[in-house]
């Protein structure tokens, strides 16, 4: 299997750029997603990345993408990114729909049902098909500069259990959208992620790679827990060190003849510093050849 390996930022939280690409670098990884916050150009990008020996990697775009009236809004914005992606040598971007704090028909967010949710917790079929019609737009920008966008399933958002994300799937043609899953939060929802990757394999251009602790996800499904809560009860772990079956995840992805880019990321560790986490996934991935 033909891999780049990035790691993503978000575990060094609050911590100056400058530092984190220079530990994701020291931790051994080819790239990071790529970040055009504040205006910055590919140039730019390609200078900072560049100056630590990193590649830029997928980077991710997200929004309320069952909002009818920000269409045009979300579209414009992806495919600036795309440009921009594109400008990099970067073929892929995450896309990802939001609601964390929207207030579902249950009275509850999104969050406060992290792993949990109930049909009533679900978007409206009017809202839903109202999504489908924004990431099916926003792929076929992207697709205008070469660059496919890969959805990405989140917790606690309205495109988090196996039932939303394969009813996301099936609306929209394969040959537009394209997937770009992340293990740790299929495995946090319920999902069976090699399963799902042996179904969807072909599908997959890239990926997040996380790992969780089962028995933390299944303690908190029971006691209804909040987003907050499994983290502060630590479902994530390294990668390598939790429950996710990686090695059949990518022999699978292999067989398919997956080449791209898969990002490590630990949301929140419990190491000592985000470089030491970042470290080890990068030593247990390697044992298994990636």
């Amino acid at each position: 299997m033909k891999v780049d390996l990035g790691c993503g930022q978000i575990t060094w939280r609050g911590v100056p750029e400058e530092k984190v690409l220079a530990d994701i670098a020291e931790a051994g990884y080819a790239g990071a997603p790529l970040s055009a916050h504040g205006g910055r150009t590919a140039e730019q990008i390609a200078r900072i990345w560049g100056g630590y020996g990193l590649a830029p990697a997928p980077g991710y775009f997200g929004g309320d993408f069952w909002q009818e009236d920000r269409h045009e809004e979300y579209v414009a914005q992806a495919r600036e990114q795309a440009r921009i992606s594109s400008e990099l040598g970067v073929s892929e971007i995450y896309v990802s729909a939001g609601g964390f704090n929207a207030t579902t028909r249950s009275g509850r967010t999104r969050r406060d049902v992290a792993a949990h949710a109930t049909p009533d917790d679900a978007l409206p079929d009017k809202e839903f098909a109202q999504l489908v019609r924004t990431v099916d737009a926003i792929a076929r920008a992207t697709l205008e500069f070469g660059v496919r966008s890969c959805y990405h399933n989140h917790v606690g958002t309205f495109v988090e259990t196996e039932d939303e994300i394969e009813r996301l799937l099936a609306a929209v043609d394969p040959e537009v959208l394209f997937l770009g899953p992340d293990t740790g939060h299929l495995a946090w929802a319920g999902v069976d992620v090699v399963e799902f990757t042996r179904r969807h394999a072909e599908r997959i251009k890239t990926a997040h790679l996380k790992d969780i602790d089962i028995a933390v996800r299944d303690r908190g499904r029971a006691e209804g827990w909040d987003y907050s809560t499994f983290e502060k009860n630590a479902i994530w772990t390294e990668v390598g060190h939790g429950d996710v079956d990686f090695a059949t995840v990518f022999a699978l992805l292999d067989r398919a003849g997956f080449a791209g880019w898969l990002i490590v990321e630990t949301d929140v560790t419990q190491r000592e510093t985000p470089l030491e986490s970042a470290a080890i996934s990068r030593d247990n991935l390697r044992a298994l050849g990636v």
